[in-house]
């Protein structure tokens, strides 16, 4: 029958001793007990079945056998730490596709990444627009979704930010719009087909009724914001999406923000087996996520 290997421990604490001829050199370089490691030198030779050091007046020598495996041990280690120098580089590298819902790839996601690259300029961030359910692992590695639907139990969900939504407009257009932070009736409100309650759950958080305003519909989100810059009248703003706009003096927000109930979460698969990349752009979301978290209360 083979023998077995003696574990790896054993031959590293060996390829140390060897390399100075002193246990407790090498016990000082591996951070171990001078004991720890002469008992490893022995368990060594008591496998092999020879001695690999020569003891005298407290000092150690290799013995002829001990120089032939202290040269393939070494070797052999250092095949075995390139390899995985080169895999972790290699995952550190690998690409990540993110799927992140449009409007807040386009205006607060995409901004944001440069800051992502200063700090980590092999990164590579794949990003691709998509809504609601998803599917990971079919070229997308994770995603960026609002919980306005029932999240998989096979995925890791790890919340970003709740969100807060309230009207926004043109600043020039502020006092024709709004009367001391209330919504004028005849204030044209800007909707989006791709979530159509915007105005009426923003009306059931305030209290505000809707009935003869003039309406103006867009086939997506980012359109009605857009379209409140351009002056067309009050479209529903998340913060997360218009504050860059609100500090830039190209939306104003009258009215303020408030919670809607829903929040953004990232989702990974939930088996724990993320790449190194993959944790690089979590960990830097997480705790871009932290330091946005809403409005302030001058907002």
């Amino acid at each position: 029958m083979k023998r077995p290997i003696t574990s790896l421990p054993a031959l590293e604490c060996f390829r140390a001793a060897a390399a100075v001829e002193s246990i407790s050199k090498a016990a000082e370089k591996l951070n171990l007990t001078h004991g720890a490691v002469s008992r490893a030198v022995r368990l060594l030779e008591g496998d092999i079945g020879t001695a690999l050091f020569t003891r005298r007046n407290r000092a150690v020598f290799l013995t002829d056998e001990g120089r032939r495996l202290a040269q393939a041990v070494t070797h052999g280690l250092g095949h075995i730490e390139a390899a995985i120098r080169d895999i972790r580089a290699e995952q550190a590298n690998a690409p990540v596709t993110v799927s992140c819902e449009p409007t807040l790839m386009m205006r607060w996601l995409i901004p944001r990444i440069p800051d992502l690259k200063r700090m980590h300029p092999q990164a590579d961030i794949r990003l691709v627009a998509g809504g609601g359910p998803v599917t990971l692992g079919e070229g997308i590695d994770l995603a960026i979704r609002r919980d306005d639907f029932l999240l998989p139990a096979a995925y890791a969900a790890e919340p970003l930010f709740c969100e807060w939504v309230g009207p926004v407009c043109r600043p020039d257009l502020h006092e024709r719009f709004f009367d001391n932070g209330h919504l004028r009736p005849g204030a044209p409100l800007l909707h989006s087909r791709t979530r159509m309650s915007a105005w009426q759950s923003w009306a059931g958080l305030t209290g505000t009724p809707l009935g003869g305003h003039p309406d103006l519909a867009f086939e997506h989100f980012y359109f009605s914001l857009q379209a409140a810059i351009a002056g067309l009248g009050v479209a529903i703003g998340p913060w997360h999406l218009v504050r860059d706009d609100l500090s830039a003096g190209l939306l104003s927000s009258p009215a303020g923000f408030l919670k809607d109930g829903s929040r953004y979460v990232l989702l990974s698969p939930g088996n724990g087996q993320a790449s190194q990349a993959q944790t690089v752009f979590r960990d830097w979301l997480t705790q871009l996520a932290v330091a946005e978290p809403g409005p302030s209360s001058g907002e």
